[in-house]
């Protein structure tokens, strides 16, 4: 005889157990989203100017003189370090003394980090643990980072296609009338510098850049008419070409804080000069002369042995050269408010043939107009010292040693989030 199978039943006072640990979990995961919820945000920083205004938000950092201080009715505000008369700041932030460079190697021992007081004299900071150092000097204290940048800066190497900053510049002009013109110019400057902040000792440098014009002037033909004692005559279209680009990269590593070892190259083409391609690879030493962050600005001066070839477009195999020679350069660079400045000068002489040395000279202004947004205008003046001395066709006069190109254009900053 088979046995009836049975069905569990759950008994009513184990549903109501049931229902009961439901309600008290979905009870206590409520009360806990509650206090979150209503957890005291932490107070404000607190910034004092030293006419008695008192501003609440939070603390950025301080570089060279300048703090940065976000409120939220006015976005982020810069203040003269010399301006305030108490800072208080609850996040845990580092002071920079002038007086130390500190580097990777050295690590984060010797940087005072912790909560900060700021008044009109010194600067104090107070560690999580273990004695608070001296108060800093407010002269001496060039920069206030927070714990995480810092960090980040000195622990963690950013990725290759990261930390890049630079410009874009574009420019064109076109005219259509009895004859037809165009010319469109553009350029692309990078650096990547490690670290990516002016605080820190400098490990090394990346930088490319690309500029280039090219522009067509076309007469189309036409017709002069006959006249009784002339036939008709047609005129042949006449065109007129321009074509100047330039190319350049450069890594540097540095030995010290200025000093730094470099290898480089450049491709150069000038069809006003009958240039088809002048190629250089080299290295070499270069210099920081001059470095101020309170007024951006920087002097770099090299030097470099290195290899360079010219082919020419009317060239043949005695005007074509193999060359060895040198780079000497110096690049400059300011940076205002109002205006950017960029200047590069470039001697460049062969030693096994002295006739072939070069020189080049650039400028270039950018006058910010929104956002990362600005105008610019610049000038390239080129020398070659031994172009072909031929005519390139009957229409067109012989070459000539030097080249000037004047441009302008609209430019758009490239910064890197790292």
């Amino acid at each position: 005889m088979t046995k009836p199978i049975r069905t569990p039943i759950l008994s009513f006072s184990r549903v109501v157990r049931h229902l009961l640990r439901l309600m008290v979990f979905g009870s206590s995961m409520a009360a806990t989203a509650q206090a979150k919820s209503a957890a005291p945000a932490p107070a404000p920083d607190v910034l004092v100017l030293s006419n008695g205004d008192t501003l609440h938000g939070k603390f950025v950092n301080e570089i060279s003189g300048k703090v940065t201080f976000h409120t939220d009715p006015l976005g982020d505000i810069s203040v003269p370090l010399d301006k305030i008369k108490e800072l208080h700041a609850a996040e845990r932030f580092a002071v920079l003394d002038n007086r130390v460079k500190p580097s990777q190697k050295r690590g984060q021992a010797e940087i005072p980090l912790g909560t900060i007081e700021v008044n009109s004299e010194a600067v104090t900071v107070q560690p999580v643990s273990g004695p608070a150092p001296a108060p800093i000097p407010l002269k001496n204290a060039q920069y206030i980072i927070n714990a995480a940048t810092l960090e980040k800066q000195i622990n963690h190497e950013p990725g290759f296609f990261t930390g890049w900053n630079g410009a874009a510049t574009a420019g064109a002009t076109l005219v259509s009338a009895s004859t037809n013109q165009y010319t469109v110019s553009g350029g692309v400057g990078l650096v990547r510098a490690v670290p990516t902040v002016p605080w820190l000792t400098p490990r090394n440098r990346t930088s490319a850049d690309f500029s280039g014009s090219y522009g067509k002037i076309t007469q189309p033909a036409y017709t002069v008419p006959a006249t009784p004692t002339v036939p008709a005559q047609t005129i042949g279209p006449i065109i007129t070409k321009s074509a100047i680009s330039h190319f350049d990269a450069e890594r540097d590593e540095y030995f010290s804080t200025r000093l730094f070892a470099l290898a480089q190259t450049a491709f150069d083409h000038n069809f006003g000069q009958d240039l088809s391609l002048q190629q250089i690879y080299g290295g070499g030493i270069g210099w920081t002369a001059l470095k101020k962050t309170k007024h951006p600005q920087e002097l770099d001066l090299k030097g470099t042995i290195q290899y360079e070839k010219q082919q020419f477009i009317a060239g043949s195999g005695s005007t074509n050269q193999n060359l060895i020679g040198s780079t000497f350069s110096a690049s400059y660079a300011l940076h205002l408010k109002l205006v950017s400045y960029l200047q590069t000068l470039a001697y460049i002489p062969a030693y096994n043939t002295a006739s072939a040395y070069s020189a080049n000279e650039s400028n270039t202004f950018a006058f910010p107009a929104y956002k990362n947004l600005s105008f610019s205008v610049g000038t390239l003046d080129s020398y070659l010292n031994d172009p072909p001395a031929v005519v390139l066709s009957s229409s067109q006069a012989p070459v000539k040693r030097n080249s000037f190109q004047f441009t302008m254009g609209l430019t758009y900053a490239i910064k890197s989030k790292y």
